[in-house]
């Protein structure tokens, strides 16, 4: 049977970083929030929610997946990708697609600057021979 192999684009629970449960840490790397910032906000929710929100954290740590290995050591540039691809799919796939148009053209001017007699480069090398 074959095993897939770990998404980036899942949410997955992050002991190493965590504090109990690593749930904390696995919403903030999911979203790029300051791993601070989550723990603040769940800790003002419990007390504004009266407490609904701790059986909803124990939850969440008890079913959800552990951080795989292979996603633990990725560069931050590669991390902030991922983040905006599950953010909005749609706004990074329209980015790659503007760097790739932005690559061509820089390419085109390579090559037509290359490709193309330079007027002024010939007369040199005739005025030297």
């Amino acid at each position: 049977m074959a095993t897939q192999p770990p998404s980036r684009t899942r949410f997955y629970k992050d002991r190493r970083h965590g504090k109990v449960m690593g749930v904390c840490a696995g919403i903030a790397d999911y979203t790029g929030f300051d791993v601070t910032l989550v723990r603040i906000l769940l800790i003002l929710g419990i007390f504004m929610g009266g407490g609904a929100l701790i059986p909803v954290y124990f939850l969440t740590g008890w079913i959800a997946q552990e951080k795989p290995r292979e996603l633990r050591s990725e560069d931050p540039e590669e991390r902030r990708f991922w983040q905006g691809v599950r953010q909005s799919p749609t706004r990074t796939a329209r980015d790659i697609r503007a760097r790739l148009r932005a690559i061509d053209r820089r390419v085109a001017d390579v090559e037509s600057y290359v490709l193309t007699n330079n007027r002024s480069l010939d007369r040199e090398i005739e005025q030297l021979r």
